[in-house]
Order: structure tokens, then sequence, then C-alpha cells
């Protein structure tokens, strides 16, 4: 096998919205970053892989959901699990299409996937104020039975398009499968894991504090964020559907950031210039691991220019 140099540190994170609406559409985008993200462990890097899951989760509940609908054997399907699932298949793609470029270039290199865990506070506020919409859109009559049903949800009417259920969006604290992640590192793999954030799971003491999954999402880029902490790594890259991050995005006024500080990223944030649901969370985790260690930082960019990302000329350059 060929050795995997180790001369710095780098976490990819592929949103999940990036990699396209169908199973099709995601295999298509993998295959094309993958060449590019090989090229950077030939230039002496060493890489961990991270992604988004929104859609596709969304995708596998709503599928389940449906077949509910028909068949009353059919089970519906927790979120945990439709977060696990997520990160599988995401998963085997990345893998599939990170193998067709090794042997395009005659390296054998490992790659390996980790359905990864994130430990969450169980008291955190978040679990009080649940705002993070999934699943698929219901009418009025319909979620209020299903509220009536299962008193443990929350549904809110979505925007004018309907009603949806809402779960929280607690802060990650811990990723179980941490010692797991830096074995395979220190093994020469490329290692992809905490996909969509993480699978969020509490300590259940009633028994002997093992995890167990609870109905919340983690934001992916706080997720990838931890994880390029733990890793140590030296620069975080958050690669998403638009190539810049913007002022005034979509306005007259728009304007693409290039290179920033993180005092005034976090100003911008703060000032409300950034998307809440969408750019705000990545400037955010930016800011967060540019912050944690002198020397590191993070590049905002987009997936289909990840070839002018990593290369610095493309993207928006995050640092201390």
């Amino acid at each position: 096998m060929t050795r995997i140099n180790n001369d710095t540190r780098v976490v990819v994170a592929l949103g999940g919205n990036a990699l396209g609406d169908t199973p099709e559409e995601q295999i298509a985008r993998v295959r094309e970053a993958a060449p590019t993200l090989l090229k950077m462990i030939e230039q002496g890097n060493e890489i961990i892989i991270t992604h988004g899951n929104g859609p596709q989760v969304g995708m596998i509940q709503k599928a389940f959901t449906l077949a509910a609908e028909d068949d009353p054997k059919v089970p519906t399907m927790p979120l945990p699990e439709c977060g696990a699932m997520s990160q599988g298949y995401i998963g085997y793609h990345l893998q599939q299409a990170l193998g067709v470029a090794m042997r395009k270039s005659y390296k054998r290199w490992h790659v390996a996937s980790i359905v990864t865990q994130m430990e969450v506070d169980p008291d955190d506020p978040a679990f009080a104020n649940p705002t993070k919409p999934i699943g698929v859109f219901l009418t009025e009559e319909q979620a209020k039975a299903e509220m009536a049903e299962h008193p443990d949800q929350v549904f809110v009417e979505d925007s004018g398009r309907g009603w949806r259920r809402v779960v929280a969006s607690p802060q990650p604290k811990k990723i179980v499968e941490a010692p797991s992640i830096l074995n395979l590192l220190d093994n020469e793999f490329i290692v992809i894991a905490c996909g969509g954030g993480g699978i969020p799971v509490v300590r259940d003491y009633q028994d002997k504090g093992a995890y167990k999954g609870v109905a919340a999402v983690i934001d992916k880029d706080m997720g990838g964020e931890l994880l390029a902490e733990d890793c140590k790594a030296d620069y975080l890259f958050l690669l998403t559907a638009v190539e810049y991050v913007c002022t005034g995005f979509g306005t007259p006024e728009q304007k693409e950031l290039v290179d920033i500080s993180a005092d005034e990223a976090e100003a911008l944030a703060n000032a409300g210039e950034f998307g809440k649901g969408s750019m705000e969370p990545k400037v955010r985790a930016a800011i967060k691991f540019v912050r944690s260690r002198p020397g590191r930082t993070c590049i905002i960019g987009a997936l289909d220019k990840a070839p002018e990302t990593m290369a610095g000329l493309s993207g928006t350059r995050i640092h201390a």
C-alpha cells in the first residue's frame, strides 16, 4: 500500500445539498470531487471527510412514511435510524468514488466509513425549543392528529407550505467514535465520519450509562468543526453549493468575501448578514475552528469548484 503522508491534516466537509437530490446526482458529484480529494493526499495532506445529509434523511423518512400509509405492516422509521442509514449510503458512494479515482491513478489506499454517534447534553436548551424542520409536509388536520397520537412530537406551520415536524438541534459535545477515527488515521486510512453532524445520542443511566439515540439533528457544520478539532486538523474545508460567502446575498448589493478574519466574520454574522439556516452555521463553525488553535484556517467554497477551492483560487478564506 502506498503510504499517506502526514504533513498536514485536513477535514473536508461536503454539504448535503451540494450532493444533489437523488442517488444518481450524488454519485455523479462525489465522482467529480474524488480526484481532487486524492490530489490533496498526493500533495502531502492527510484527509478526513465528513458530509451533510439533510435531503437524504428527508428522503429516507418520507419513503418509510409513505410506505407505512400504504401497508400498516411497514414501520415508520425513527429519526436516529434515518440518520444512520444516510451515513451508510453516502459513505458507500464516497468509498466507491474514491475507489474509482484510486484505480485510475494506481493508488491502493484504504477508505473506511464510520457510522458516528455524537453525544449531546440532555439538558441542552434546544430540547425545550425544537426548531429544525424534518420530514414531509402535512395538512393542519394531519399534523394535529399526529400530535394527538404522539404527544412527544411537535409540528408547526412552515412558511405557508403546510405543517412539518420540528426537532431540537443541540450542540455537539463529544464524538463517541473519536478513538476509532484516530486509530484508522494512524493506520493510513482515508476516513469518512460524522455524516450529517453525527447521530445525536445521550447517556442512558438506566442501562449502565450506555448511549441511546434521541430525536434531534446536529448542525452538520458544528459536527464537522468538532471532528476537525478532535483530529487536530490544520484546515477545515466546508464545500457547499455556492462559491463564496457573501454579504447582501441575492440583492444588488451582493459582495463576495475572499479573505476575512474571524473577528470580521463574527461581526457580520452578528449583524445578520448570513442566512440563519444556510450560510451562518458555516461561518460560525469556521470562527470556532480558527480560534481553537493558532495557525488554523477554514475555507468555505463550492463543491463543483473543489480543485480551485482547495488550491486557494476560489472560496472564502477565514483565519484568526
